[in-house]
């Protein structure tokens, strides 16, 4: 505990008022219920592209080695099964990280399993709000929303959301960023 003068700042010119407390995480300052998640139909198309790609390699594994040398060799195909075994769970926990919530000021995009990033985007900052969908997004109803900031560290993507929900979000941040940005 640090004390602190009559004007209340030491020597530094810094506020010293007691003992160093841990900061609030950033999930307390939003109100329960108000994250949203993302659209279950992107957990379904990232393990189609998972399987898209391990299964094939997978059999090759298997296939190749086994009829050229023998089914002993077909061992190592043990490996692309496993890991898409593994993956599978993986992109479950991976799916389930991803949130945004929309607060007053700024909107906050959440995501990561092992290390999770926080991405707090001020609606003032905003220079460009997108909705794009690719071919494997469409045929599952999805959009991609991307926020681009005048720092390009702070940009940040939202997938897996329903189109009308994407247009929506977008049509509401460009909105908040003109009025934010009217002020400067």
């Amino acid at each position: 505990m640090t004390t602190a003068t009559d004007d209340g700042h030491g020597d530094d010119g810094i506020r010293k008022a007691g003992p160093v407390t841990k900061a609030q995480p950033v999930e307390t300052a939003v109100a329960p219920g108000s994250w949203r998640g993302v659209e279950p139909a992107l957990l379904r198309l990232r393990r189609l592209v998972l399987l898209c790609i391990l299964l094939p390699v997978t059999v090759v594994a298997a296939a190749l080695p086994g009829l050229l040398a023998g089914p002993e060799w077909a061992l190592p195909a043990l490996v692309p099964l496993g890991l898409a075994v593994w993956g599978r769970s993986a992109l479950g926990r991976n799916w389930r990280s991803w949130r945004y919530a929309e607060r007053a000021d700024d909107l906050l995009v959440s995501h990561g399993v092992m290390w999770r990033e926080t991405t707090v985007v001020p609606y003032g900052r905003m220079q460009l709000v997108e909705v794009t969908s690719g071919p494997l997004e469409r045929r599952y109803g999805l959009a991609r929303l991307q926020l681009h900031t005048a720092a390009a560290t702070s940009d940040a993507t939202i997938p897996g959301l329903v189109p009308a929900e994407a247009e929506r979000l977008r049509d509401r941040l460009t909105e908040l960023g003109e009025a934010r940005s009217a002020g400067l």
